[in-house]
């Protein structure tokens, strides 16, 4: 996602400029570590739920002072650096954005989107 060219499409949506105040993102890539024992990991095997995503996306869109929410989550095998996931919460207040996005990036991480981590094979004796 060219996330500069996204934020230029928003900003031509009608109301915008009345409704935005913050836009806030979140820009997922794959470690090279494991979060449960920091083992090295060579890929990421990622599956995302789309239909799951658009209806979390359209759950959060209600919330009050949300203009506008895109998510991007890419499927298949990844390299760690490689991006996954991108989300773009644009809204009136930080009061009402923070919450969203933190709340959005765990419920479409756990609820959405599965993943299987690939490690480097021991050297065989």
């Amino acid at each position: 996602m060219d996330i500069s060219q996204r934020i230029a499409e928003m900003k031509k949506q009608p109301g915008f400029q009345d409704g935005v105040g913050m836009i806030l993102i979140h820009n997922g890539v794959v470690r090279n570590w494991s979060r449960k024992d920091k083992s090295q990991v060579t890929a990421l095997e990622v599956t995302p739920d789309l239909d799951k995503i658009e209806a979390i996306r359209q759950e959060f869109l209600r919330r009050e002072g949300i203009f506008d929410i895109v998510i991007e989550a890419h499927g298949g095998t990844f390299q760690p650096g490689d991006d996954l996931l991108f989300l773009i919460v644009a809204g009136d207040l930080r009061e009402n954005i923070k919450p969203v996005l933190s709340e959005l990036l765990d419920r479409v991480k756990s609820e959405a989107i599965s993943k299987r981590e690939i490690g480097r094979e021991a050297p065989h004796a």
